[in-house]
């Protein structure tokens, strides 16, 4: 499994990666939660639709630098971002604690 780290973050974060059309469909829907996060690729935009919490949505452009974090209460749709590349999803709340934010780069291993 991927990890991933930022300057912030201790220890690797499990990252599961969702690089085919029927994976970023799917992302975390019909689950209850996740340890770790998600990196949609590649995508520019995300919706809530049918989920079933809060999620955090990191924005990461081609060098994989978080272009913005909002966080998604469920049943919302998220605008494009023009300059998006990559989808960071995770449990409301977690990417803050990682140090997920806007300028930070988040470093993948194991990809």
């Amino acid at each position: 499994m991927a990890t991933f780290t930022t300057r912030e973050s201790a220890d690797p974060i499990p990252l599961e990666l969702a690089e085919s059309a029927r994976a970023r469909r799917r992302g975390l829907l019909g689950r209850d939660g996740t340890e770790g996060a998600l990196l949609l690729s590649p995508a520019s935009a995300v919706h809530t639709l049918g989920m079933r919490f809060a999620i955090d949505v990191a924005y990461l452009d081609r060098k994989l630098r978080v272009l913005t974090v909002r966080t998604m209460r469920p049943g919302r749709v998220g605008l494009p971002r023009p300059r998006a590349r990559y989808v960071l999803e995770a449990e409301a709340g977690a990417l803050d604690g990682w140090g997920v934010r806007r300028g930070e780069v988040v470093v993948i291993h194991d990809w």
